[in-house]
């Protein structure tokens, strides 16, 4: 912030008008910028309670005036924006429009009248209405710049001479009605797939057609692939697609060969889960002096076999990643390549892309070097595998194993020291029948030998980045890939503070980011094991940015690097191969590509990322609601894991279910949220629901169509 704009000071009260001059002057000069209310009293010397009071009052008076917008809660602009806008279409939940603008503003309400039937998600142009005293800006949509969603998955009702879907989404408040020459030999009662072909202005319903049906409501494929349609992910891999990857060659020529560093005889292992067909990193070691050793990170060498703009390129990059349901990995290459050609299976020679590095006793890197190698695999291990040799010493390739995970612990150790934050959650999985039944919950663990891979995976990709980002003062960088992880939020560090003082815990809001990110990892370690753990980790988690890809590095904060990419899983994520091919063409003298170009091949692979995490999610969701099916009436102690206006949501500390009891259960008083404390409270009783409060739970119902459970309190 620019010079500081001086007001009445210490403890007498500053002028109403006096004060509403310098916010103006001090917002309008500053107008690329937001600042909280304590920022705003610092720049213009506001100081003592009344002081600040009199600012707040000034300041929701500006905004009300629209004057200022509240760009988050307790943040403010200058209000310098036109009567038209563009952005995102929003349709809630709860039957509410929103338009989500571009300059991260406030969020402007869309009747529905005035929606133009745009669909969430959609970019659209809104005009600003005038805005009627106390009441919330609203604005009518003139144009719809760019449809995101078009299909929609639910259940097929066919009437005689046409039919309806009946959604299994909330974000379309109207189903949609398909003429009898779409229904395309579904029958009623299917779970299908209908894009929608127009929605006539006048017309209460989007008409559309069936293109696809999934099959009968409930069972499991039926249930993952609806997951899938609905995000409009992919559940089969296309034919054309797959016979272009079997026409590729296995062959690895000689030419080839000599081309490249010749690992073959190096001892080489792959550590993966026992599940895993994907392999697509491998470690070696060999030790090359008295106190010194040669690691090898060895990734598949993907971009070999894929070349720019062919098929299988074409499709990976539209699908950007591989995606994880519970019962079924949805890749993001055709299995000849990601279980085939690609993957480092034992006893197989297979082309890499490697990052080798010298270590000393202490794990500190000599030298490294980024090449192309040759590699022959010795042993195909599972974590399990590499955790009993880790714990017991002995088993095959003990000497090789320890000595990895001896350097793992001492990258690791030095990773938090310099202000990694140690993030370690568990995940929920299912043990399915043949049917994709769930028969149980339980919880999957990092342990050492999943650490060790972690950290050669993290090292690699930081050597990579820092290849090509880390240039001489006085040079510029080639325009690159880099994976970002932003500071978080001071004010959404300070609410966690609040948050955790509750249940007697604090960190350090403010300092470095050393300082920070150490209190961060103290508070982590002090809940672990306490009922509150994975309430704060959950809230914790949610303080920090999202980590994404882009062209602009500004380090990752959670990970403590100043430079970091994505190069180590060519074979599942899109981003890796894009750092393959920058890093071939860069290391051979090639010059830097469109910075444009690739930036917005680093938003889409984001996007794509945040869609495949929420299918994942949904997926989950589905299986523990289909757990839960079947113990109607049974009881469980658990915790409140989120308050709303519409009722309280509750984990089960058994199996980790979470479920909603609706405020209409809760009939013994009127229950009003107070969102700042994270509590519902009773206006008559005073009795009060918090987040993190253990309580006990009775199951009441559970929606499968829905992914909704249903509790009320025992």
């Amino acid at each position: 912030m620019s010079k500081k704009v001086t007001t009445p000071s210490s403890a007498t009260k500053p002028k109403k008008k006096d004060l509403t001059i310098s916010i103006i002057d001090f917002l309008t000069e500053n107008n690329d910028k937001q600042f909280n209310y304590k920022q705003i009293a610092a720049a213009l010397n506001v100081r003592g309670e009344e002081g600040r009071r009199v600012l707040i009052k000034v300041l929701d008076k500006l905004r009300d005036e629209d004057m200022l917008l509240e760009t988050s809660r307790g943040r403010y602009r200058i209000n310098n924006r036109g009567l038209m806008l563009d952005g995102r279409f929003e349709r809630r939940s709860n039957g509410k429009n929103f338009f989500v603008p571009d300059d991260d503003a406030n969020n402007i309400y869309i009747p529905e009248r005035n929606s133009k039937h745009a669909m969430n998600g959609d970019r659209v142009r809104v005009q600003l209405l005038a805005k009627r005293k106390r009441a919330e800006s609203e604005g009518t949509v003139v144009e719809i710049l760019e449809h995101t969603q078009s299909r929609f998955v639910g259940v097929l009702d066919v009437q005689k001479h046409y039919a309806f879907l009946v959604m299994d989404s909330k974000y379309l408040s109207n189903d949609i009605f398909i003429p009898n020459e779409d229904i395309n030999g579904a029958k009623s009662g299917d779970k299908v797939v209908v894009e929608i072909v127009e929605w006539p202005e006048k017309a209460n319903n989007p008409v559309g057609k069936v293109i696809d049906i999934l099959g009968k409501p409930g069972q499991n494929d039926t249930e993952m692939h609806a997951i899938l349609a609905q995000y409009d992910l992919p559940y089969k891999y296309p034919e054309a697609v797959e016979k272009y990857a079997e026409k590729i060659s296995a062959t690895i020529d000689e030419k080839e060969i000599a081309r490249r560093e010749d690992f073959r005889d190096v001892f080489t292992m792959t550590i993966d889960p026992k599940d895993a067909k994907d392999f697509d990193d491998a470690l070696s070691l060999r030790k090359i002096a008295p106190t010194q050793w040669e690691v090898g990170v060895h990734i598949a060498d993907v971009t070999h076999y894929v070349r720019p703009g062919d098929l299988v390129d074409r499709e990976a990059e539209n699908r950007a990643t591989s995606i994880y349901l519970v019962d079924r990995t949805i890749p993001m290459l055709p299995e000849r390549l990601s279980n085939g050609l690609c993957s480092l299976r034992p006893q197989e020679e297979k082309l890499c892309f490697s990052v080798i590095f010298n270590l000393n006793e202490k794990a500190e890197i000599k030298k490294s070097r980024i090449v192309r190698t040759v590699i022959k695999s010795d042993s195909r291990l599972a974590y399990e595998d590499a955790q009993t040799v880790i714990e017991t010493g002995k088993g095959a390739f003990s000497t090789e194993i320890l000595q990895l995970n001896d350097f793992a612990k001492q990258l690791r150790e030095r990773r938090f020291s310099s202000g990694a934050i140690n993030f370690e959650r568990y995940e929920v999985k299912f043990n399915l029948d043949e049917k994709g039944k769930p028969l149980g919950v339980y919880f999957k663990e990092s342990k050492e030998a999943n650490h060790l891979i972690e950290e050669f995976m993290l090292l690699a990709n930081k050597a990579v980045a820092e290849a090509i980002g880390r240039v001489p003062k006085g040079k510029k960088a080639k325009t690159f890939v880099y994976r970002i992880h932003d500071v978080p939020d001071p004010e959404k560090l300070d609410t966690l503070n609040s948050f955790i003082l509750r249940f007697g815990h604090k960190i350090k809001p403010d300092g470095t980011k050393v300082e920070v990110a150490k209190s961060i990892n103290a508070l982590l370690d002090k809940v672990q094991g306490r009922p509150e753990e994975n309430l704060v980790e959950t809230i914790a988690i949610r303080t920090m940015s999202k980590a994404v890809y882009s062209t602009k590095n500004v380090g990752h904060y959670g990970l403590a690097f100043e430079y970091y990419t994505h190069f180590t899983s060519p074979i599942r994520r899109y981003p890796d191969m894009l750092v393959h091919r920058l890093l071939e063409s860069y290391l051979e003298g090639g010059k830097s590509v469109d910075q444009g170009s690739l930036e917005d091949e680093c938003k889409h692979c984001s996007q794509m990322e945040q869609v495949a995490s929420n299918a994942e999610r949904d997926s989950i969701k589905y299986k523990q609601v289909e757990f839960m099916s079947e113990k109607i009436g049974k009881v469980y102690d658990g915790v409140i894991s989120g308050v709303t206006e519409w009722g309280i949501y509750v984990e089960i500390n058994e199996n980790k279910c979470e479920g909603m009891i609706p405020i209409r259960e809760m009939d013994d008083d009127f229950y009003e949220l107070d969102e700042k404390n994270f509590r519902l409270v009773g206006r008559r009783t005073k009795r009060e629901y918090r987040l993190g409060q253990p309580v006990s739970i009775k199951v009441a119902r559970a929606n499968l169509e829905r992914k909704q459970l249903d509790f009320i309190f025992t």
